[in-house]
Parts: structure tokens; C-alpha cells; sequence
């Protein structure tokens, strides 16, 4: 990566030839540099290196280090604490996306820009932030990340900074690139490939037009082809194979068939038999990402430019959890499989009868079982994991399009652009494998047809594979619809300073609808497996009207000033105005001074908005608060009910919502004290309030927290919770549904603080050229409430709430090159926390990755690499929230392992 401070007069030169919004203008043969304009302000100028912290990354930098996939540049961004990335898809419903979340503040707090324009955000819904893999990234020449607020700019989300994919603006010619990584462990393999051609030259003929194309494919990672996936018994639940049983519900479980717990994947605890499920989980999902760009520029005259662009991405994830788990399942006395020994349990009733059948004939509504079968009390409830029919696999593609067009020139002494876009983004989600018609198990169970203790007859294994289903279950849909239009221009030197004032207007108008639905017929079929609503529902639209400026001051010739506003109105919750100023002081040639200070916002998104209510399991593992506090069982309790497992919560929008408030400050300097050595140390303070979310159920299971959160809990007698979403299928009124509310509210705040700090040394000696670069984030603050006004927890180092907040996160990098051959070394670092289970101290984890390359002619490069270079393994963590919970964490860590890569391009 290259972090350019424009100290360097190379540096302003290199800027101001590539910037996509300077005109070529000659002078005989000389050519004079244009004002360019930088992420994180509207007024264009000479000197890039603004009054607030801007990381400019080249493309080709990265892809000299093998990186093919803009999930890879977030790993490599100080900045960005926890990312959510593919493999959080598994066992949660992101669709796959990857979301960037700088300064740990929320992915929904990152701005993501694409040509200075906005993309739609994922179609998943609870996302309310752009799938970074939806960028096309073989059209992609360089990043800026802005490592600031941004709304006096931006409007919303550009609280935690601004990412900013800048595409090529002139191609003339070819090149095609593949590459294969290939890991020194099973699974996990990649194939890419990448192409690009344009034709026509602006500065010679006036026009350009070009097309980019890029293809990766990764194979999966199963959950039993990593040997540190087994370090902690994780994902446990009671739904087995052979099936546990109780007598009462909320009671014992007993297991007929499986003594002392000895079937494959089950372990005996307090609560009986639990079968641990990250075996069967995919530790890294399959994946293939297809994306493109059409982009063209015509210079209608010396004071005119006229541009369109369309890009399509397709991101396809595909991943396993564990065979269905049936519980609570009914199981007739008299039939074939009825596990007499229940007979001789405390706590057996003959009269049981929990779904009130009475006796009365019963017979669900499918073709296979024509005749009614008379239910008999004293039954048992069983908890029956399917099997036969194997894993579960979920097949979520998401796709999205952008039709951009502009307009940019001067016109009577103003600069001026404009642009019209077009954003679509859609995510359907498919079941390929192991889902079934859970009416169906669940009358076999009840006939005595399907065994759930052991094998099954040919008559059973029909029947449960006949009820095998696979389909689209749901869709999402997102669009945006936006003008914006913005002019600036010189002022003259007010002060004498020797540069003039600037000034930059602006205004935008976005439109903005949003749809996530069930396929009723199919998911009413699988609602038992998959535990969906068929009727959900989630829609909403709105439009928003915004106007800005931006004033630029010189003062002296050392110092400047700006000042911007923002003015934000939406129709569906009110208007916002947020300003900011800063200052940029540069007493030496080798010496700037920069600082800022503004205020931000986040508008609720459509999804937090209008999200229809529904049921789930809680994330992890949990406790009942009341029976189980702590993990101790009170007295008159059991275990298996109430102790290590999962229960309903209801979750789902909010229409009253406000927006989050923010405020920022950056206080930094950057420092040249020989050409080509640069340094820079920013300290940067960001404040949120009227966070937007759910209390983390962490929280809300804590014994101490009952008083507090009594009434998001719902108890059945005996202070009992279900742990069955078909329990909630009357809706949270059911008299058979106990669960926790967590439904989106306005929770409490966030102060964070820390330094970045930047290195870069560049110098050409007798044996190459050589480069050296340091990017490290230092976090010292990171404190929330998980509710309005509730107390300040401390997350930097510790695992609270949902995750840990590293306190050190470096990138150190250094390259060599001379006659087509290169070399390159970089470390990559994070440090250690305090576990979830504080008893475990999370070890620092630090990666290096090595490549050599060459080109023997001008228009072939070679690559070879090797990432991960000592084989680290993830650090063990007994976290709990995810699915992948065998002892280690998928947002933070690469699974892969060593992995050799091999890159290959040819130009034409």
C-alpha cells in the first residue's frame, strides 16, 4: 500500500495526472497540472495532502502482493476494526457480503463511495451497508481512504470515514491476468482472472472507452479440514442423533440409544446428550464473484466532459451447517419406537399431553398420510436431528448494477459536475441440500414410521428422504435512485496569502426503496427447518433532499481554513444539519500541521425502519437468567431447558427511530525530513450517540440486568423460555411462547480515541530501488452502553458485547525492485484481548507473507508468493456468537493456512 503525503512535489505531480476529474490542457509541449479533488472535500486543489487524513492506495502496489479481492484490502487497513466477511455468512443470513467498519464503529458507519458516487447497500437486511464484494476490482486504479467523518460532505454514514474506489479514466490497450492460490492445508483453493481493454486516448482524440472484467472462484473449507477447529467444544445443542427425549417439557433429557454419549459427534454433559455441530459447519464458504465495468468519456469541447459507466457484480456463496435439528417433536405411547424406558422416569405423567390434542385423531394436511392416526397421552417429546437427509446448505447470490452518468466542466468561471445514477442490488437465498417438510418428519415421528434412536427401515428412509426440499426461499431487493450536482470556484486572495479562496455548492437528491420477503408456498414448507415466516415481509421507500458547501480560506501562506455545512431533510423521520471545520498549517516545507472537527449522522436505515417481527434462536449458547443464572442451576430446575442453550427472541423494525449523532476530531502532522522519508501521526476522537440496534443478549442474559430488562423477557410458568420457534408460531401473545425482546431501538454511546500513525521511506540505490512502509492504528478508548443511559463498558483489549476491539492493529511492508525483477516482505499484526471466557488471555496474532516477481519483457510480469509464511494458526478464542465456534474467530482471522500463489499477466 502507498500512503502519499504530497510533501513530495512527485507525489502533487503523480496525483494531479491521474485524478479522474482534471481536463489535459497543453501549452506548446509542456503539461500543466490541474486542481484535483480528494475524498473528504469538494474544492479541488494543488496539494492533496488536505487538512484531514486521506490514505491514497495503488491498486498496483496490492496486486503486486497477490491481492485479488477487496475483501483482502480491508484485512490490510489499519483503520478497519471487525469486518464482516464471507465467512460470517455461515449459519446467520448475511447473503455472503463483506462490509468494511472502520474505527469499529459499525459497517453501517463507513461510507463506501464508488467514483465518488454512492452504491446501493446489500439487499440483506439487516446490513444497511454496501457488499464490498460487489466492487469491480479489476476496473479499480486506486483507493482513498479518508480516516475522518464526512456527513458535512456526504450527508449520511460517513461517520467513521469514507472509502472511496476510484476506477481508471483512460485505457488504451489490453492486459489479462489469472492467478491460482493454492493452500498448503486441504480446501480453501482460489482461481482468478482478470481482463481489461480500451481503445481511444482523451488527451489525442477527445475520447476513451474501456471495459474491465474480473472472475475468482474459492473453494470451501470444511469444518473438519483445520485442526484448530477442534480445540473447543463449541455449538452444542440437545437436537441429536440418536434423538434425546424428554418426559415433561422443559424436563430431563434422556438418550435410549446412545449410552455414555458415545455416537459419533456427541458428548455427555449436565443436560444430557448434546451433539457438537462445527464438524459439519463450513469454516470458509464456497464462493465465486463475477464483476464488470463499461466505462466511457467524451470531451465535447475544452469546457465540457461527458461520461457513462455501467458495472455488474454477482457474488455467490454457498455454505453448510448442520443437519436439520427437529425439536420438541411429539412421539405416540403404543408405537413402534416409543422408548419405554420412559416409563420409569420421575417426573413421567401419563396424562402429558403438551400441544393439548386431547386424544383427538390427528392428521397433518399432506398427501403421504391419507388416514388420521389417534393420538394417545403420556406421549414423550423428542429432539431428533435429521440426519439422513445430511447437512444443510444455504446458496445466497447477490447482483448488483450501476448506470452512472456525467457531466462535468466550467462554465462563467465556475467548475462545475453532475451526475445521474441508477443502483440495483438483489440477494435471493437458496436451500440446495438437507432442509425438508417438517410436517412431514414430525408425522412420521408421531406414526412410528422414522426411528430417531437408529436406523430406519427402508419404508422410514423413503419417507424422510421423499420429504427432502430444496428452493428460492427468499428475495431482497434494494434501489437508489440519485442527482447530484455540485460547482466551485476562485474567489481571489482575500488575505494576501498567496492563494485565493475557494468556495464549492452543492446539492443532492436520492431516492431510495427497499423489499425483503419470504416465497410463502416454499418457505410454509420448510418453516419448521428453517424456522421462517412465510408471510414476512419488510418494505419501505423514502427520499431524501440534501444541499452543502464549502469554503476554503487561506490565511497567511502558511495556513488555511475551511468551513462546510450540511443540510440533510427525509421524509421519514426529519431533517439534519451538520458542519465542519479544519485547518491546514504548513510552517516548513517538510512540516504540516492538519486538524478537523464535525459533526455526523446516520439515518435509520429502510430495514431497521420496517422490518416485519419475527422469531429465531438466540445466537449462542445461553443461560436462562433466572434458572440457570451464571450457569448454575437453581433449585426445582433442569438443565437441558435452561442451562447451555439456545432460546426464541423476537426480533424486528422500529418506525420511531432516530438518527445516530455524531461527533469527530482529528489533530495530526506529517513530517518529510529528507526526500523520500516520510512520517505522519494523526490523533483522531469519534462520539456516537442514539446508537441504532438491539441489546446484545449477552447483556440482557446477565443475572445482575433482570431488574433492568424485565420487561424484554417473557417467561412461561416456571420461569421457563421456549426453545422452539413452532412454540411461537401464535406470535408473541401465544400462551406456549417465552422468549427476550430484541426488537431495534435507540441504545446508548460510544467513545472511542487513538493515534494513526504512518511511515513511508522511498530510495533508489545501486542495487534497486527499495521501499519501505508502516501503517499502524492505536486505539486507546473504546467504551459503549449497550442501552440509553446504561454504564460505560470498556472494549478496547476485551471481548464485551459482540467482540473485541484490538487495541495495536500494524501493517509493515518493504519491496525491493531492479531490471524487471522484485521482491517484497510485509508483517501484519493484531493483538491480543481478553477472551469472551476472561479466564483466556486471546494470544497477539502476526502473519507474513513474502513474493518475488519478474518481468522479462515489457509486456509479461510473473508472480510467486506465499502468504502466511510460519502456517499460524488462528489464536484460540472460546467465543460463542458465531457458528463457527470450534475455538476460533472467522471475523478476525484467515483459516486458510500457508497458501502459495501464482499471478500471471500479459499485455497487449
Amino acid at each position: 500500500m502507498h500512503k502519499r503525503t504530497l510533501l513530495s512535489k512527485a507525489a502533487v505531480a503523480a496525483l494531479g495526472l491521474i485524478a479522474s476529474s482534471a481536463f489535459a490542457q497543453t501549452q506548446g509541449n509542456a503539461q500543466q497540472l490541474e486542481r484535483i479533488e480528494i475524498t473528504g472535500s469538494a474544492i479541488k486543489r494543488l496539494d492533496a495532502e488536505t487538512a484531514v487524513p486521506v490514505t491514497v492506495i495503488k491498486m498496483d502496489d496490492l496486486k503486486s502482493q497477490g491481492v485479488t479481492s477487496v475483501e483482502q484490502i480491508l484485512g490490510l487497513l489499519s483503520s478497519v476494526q471487525g469486518t464482516q466477511n464471507m465467512a460470517s455468512a455461515v449459519g446467520s443470513g448475511t447473503g455472503g457480503a463483506t462490509f468494511a467498519d472502520m474505527r469499529g464503529l459499525g459497517a453501517n458507519k463507513t461510507l463506501v463511495l464508488l467514483n465518488g458516487q454512492r452504491i446501493a447497500n446489500s439487499a440483506t437486511g439487516s446490513a444497511s451497508a454496501p457488499d464490498m464484494n460487489m466492487i469491480p476490482f479489476a476496473a479499480i486504479t486506486r483507493v482513498e481512504v479518508l480516516r475522518d467523518g464526512a456527513s458535512a460532505l456526504y450527508g449520511t454514514d460517513a461517520i467513521g470515514g469514507v472509502i472511496n474506489f476510484i476506477t481508471r479514466n483512460n485505457l488504451t490497450g489490453g492486459s489479462f491476468s489469472a492467478g491460482y492460490d493454492a493452500p498448503q492445508k486441504s480446501g480453501g483453493s482460489t482461481s482468478s482472472a482478470s481482463a481489461t481493454y480500451g481503445f481511444g486516448d482523451l488527451g489525442r482524440d477527445g475520447w476513451n472507452v474501456y471495459g474491465a472484467l474480473s472472475y475468482k472462484k474459492r473453494n470451501e473449507i470444511s469444518g473438519t479440514e483445520r485442526d484448530f477447529n477442534k480445540r473447543f467444544v463449541g455449538g452444542l445443542s440437545n437436537s441429536t442423533f440418536p434423538a434425546n427425549y424428554q418426559v415433561q417439557q422443559g424436563g430431563d433429557f434422556y438418550n435410549p440409544i446412545a449410552t455414555g454419549c458415545a455416537a459419533p459427534n456427541l458428548i455427555s454433559n449436565a443436560a444430557g446428550c448434546q451433539i457438537v455441530t462445527p464438524p459439519f459447519v463450513s469454516i470458509s464458504p464456497k464462493s465465486e464473484t463475477l464483476s464488470g465495468l463499461v466505462k466511457g468519456t467524451f470531451d465535447v469541447s475544452p469546457a465540457l466532459r461527458l461520461g457513462a459507466e455501467l458495472f455488474y457484480s454477482k457474488n455467490s456463496v454457498e455454505v453448510q451447517t448442520a443437519p436439520v435439528p427437529y425439536g420438541s417433536y411429539w412421539i405416540n405411547p403404543g408405537t413402534t419406537y416409543f422408548p419405554t424406558a420412559a416409563l420409569t422416569k420421575p417426573n413421567y405423567s401419563p396424562t402429558f399431553d403438551p400441544y393439548e390434542l386431547n386424544g383427538e385423531p390427528f392428521n397433518s394436511p399432506t398427501a403421504q398420510f391419507p388416514n388420521p392416526v389417534n393420538l394417545q397421552q403420556g406421549g414423550v417429546l423428542v429432539w431428533f436431528r435429521d440426519v439422513f437427509n445430511g447437512p444443510r446448505r444455504d446458496k445466497s447470490t447477490g447482483e448488483q448494477y450501476r448506470a452512472l452518468f456525467t457531466a462535468e466542466g466550467n462554465a462563467a468561471g465556475w467548475d462545475y459536475k453532475a451526475a445521474l445514477a441508477y443502483n440495483n442490488t438483489e440477494n435471493n437465498r437458496k436451500l440446495t441440500a438437507g432442509y425438508a417438510n417438517g410436517e412431514v418428519i414430525g408425522e412420521g415421528l408421531i406414526r412410528g414410521i422414522i426411528n430417531p434412536f437408529g436406523a430406519q427401515t427402508p419404508e422410514a428412509l423413503a419417507l424422510i428422504q421423499g420429504a427432502a426440499l430444496k428452493g428460492l426461499l427468499s428475495t431482497s431487493e434494494g434501489k437508489v435512485t440519485s442527482f447530484t450536482a455540485s460547482a466551485g470556484r476562485e474567489l481571489g486572495d482575500w488575505f494576501n496569502a498567496t492563494r485565493p479562496v475557494q468556495i464549492a455548492v452543492g446539492t443532492e437528491y436520492r431516492q431510495e426503496e427497499y423489499v425483503d420477503f419470504n416465497h410463502r408456498d416454499f418457505a410454509a414448507l420448510v418453516s419448521a427447518s428453517t424456522g421462517v415466516d412465510p408471510d414476512a415481509r419488510s418494505e419501505g421507500d423514502r427520499k431524501v433532499y440534501a444541499f452543502y458547501g464549502e469554503l476554503n480560506v487561506p490565511l497567511t501562506k502558511e495556513l488555511e481554513v475551511s468551513a462546510s455545512v450540511r443540510y440533510d431533510k427525509y421524509n421519514d423521520f426529519g431533517n439534519t444539519t451538520n458542519p465542519k471545520v479544519s485547518f491546514r498549517y504548513q510552517p516548513l516545507k517538510e512540516l504540516l500541521v492538519r486538524g478537523s472537527a464535525s459533526t455526523g449522522f446516520r439515518a435509520p436505515s429502510l430495514y431497521e425502519l420496517n422490518a416485519t417481527t419475527g422469531f429465531t434462536n438466540t445466537a449462542g449458547n445461553t443461560n436462562n437468567p433466572l434458572n440457570c443464572p451464571g450457569g448454575v442451576l437453581v433449585s426445582g430446575a433442569t438443565s437441558g431447558a435452561n442451562c447451555k442453550t439456545q432460546f426464541q427472541s423476537y426480533f424486528g423494525g422500529n418506525k420511531d427511530l432516530k438518527p445516530e449523532e455524531s461527533k469527530s476530531f482529528t489533530l495530526g502532522l506529517v513530517f518529510e525530513p529528507v526526500k523520500g522519508f516520510t512520517t505522519s501521526v494523526d490523533l483522531w476522537s469519534v462520539e456516537v450517540e442514539q446508537q441504532i440496534g438491539s441489546i446484545a443478549e449477552g447483556t440482557l442474559f446477565l443475572p445482575a440486568n433482570q431488574q433492568i430488562f424485565s420487561q424484554y423477557f417473557k417467561y412461561l410458568p416456571g420461569n421457563l423460555l421456549s426453545q422452539n420457534t413452532r412454540d411461537c408460531q401464535g406470535g408473541p401473545t401465544s400462551p406456549t411462547c417465552g422468549y427476550v425482546d430484541v426488537r431495534t431501538q435507540n441504545l446508548g454511546g460510544v467513545k472511542t480515541n487513538g493515534i494513526d500513525l504512518g511511515l513511508q521511506y522511498q530510495v533508489a540505490t545501486s542495487m534497486g530501488r527499495l521501499g519501505f512502509e508502516y501503517q499502524g492504528t492505536f486505539v486507546n478508548k473504546y467504551d459503549y452502553q449497550d442501552y440509553k443511559d446504561g454504564p460505560w463498558n470498556q472494549n478496547v483489549g476485551v471481548f464485551s458485547g459482540s467482540g473485541p476491539v484490538f487495541k495495536w492493529q500494524h501493517n509493515l511492508s518493504s519491496s525491493w525492485s531492479k531490471d524487471g525483477w522484485g521482491a517484497g516482505l510485509a508483517l501484519h499484526h493484531k493483538s491480543g484481548y481478553v477472551d469472551q471466557d476472561p479466564t483466556n488471555k486471546v494470544k497477539a496474532y502476526t502473519t507474513a507473507d513474502a513474493y518475488v516477481s519478474f518481468s522479462p519483457m515489457k509486456a509479461v510480469s510473473l508472480l510467486l508468493g506465499v502468504r502466511n509464511l510460519t502456517d499460524r494458526d488462528p489464536p484460540l478464542t472460546y467465543q460463542n456468537e458465531l457458528f463457527q465456534s470450534g475455538g476460533w474467530d472467522s471475523r478476525f482471522y484467515d483459516p486458510v493456512g500457508r497458501t502459495v500463489y501464482v499471478r500471471g499477466t500479459v499485455n497487449f
